[in-house]
């Protein structure tokens, strides 16, 4: 199991080649449970079916997967395949570089990674 301080990038960089697609990643974690979306409301993440707000405290990043547009800035993504209490799975995607999300990257850096068990 990986350590809760491990590096972003690193376990990002690990992750690389096992989809080839944003759409990809998110079909094959759709199909193993990761089926709510979060988003970025007021400053806090919300389940997207719900509603419902989610404290990141209470989350723990399983899979990251970074995707690099090789010719496209507009390809450059990471999705994250998060857990939380009471079941709950979800996936968050979130452009970088020069199109990330600066409050959502901000509420990500909070949220403990774990490798899935």
């Amino acid at each position: 199991m990986t350590s809760p301080k491990t590096s972003r990038d690193s376990m990002a960089a690990s992750s690389l080649t096992k989809y080839m697609s944003v759409a990809g990643a998110v079909d094959e974690l759709g199909r193993r449970g990761f089926t709510e979306g979060l988003r970025v409301i007021n400053g806090g993440l919300r389940a997207i079916g719900t509603g419902e707000p989610i404290r990141t405290e209470d989350l723990v990043i399983r899979e990251v997967y970074r995707f690099e547009g090789v010719s496209d800035p507009d390809d450059m993504a990471i999705v994250y395949g998060i857990e939380g209490r009471r079941g709950l799975k979800a996936t968050v995607i979130d452009a970088f570089g020069v199109y990330s999300d600066p409050a959502l990257s901000a509420l990500m850096e909070k949220v403990t990674i774990r490798d899935a068990a």
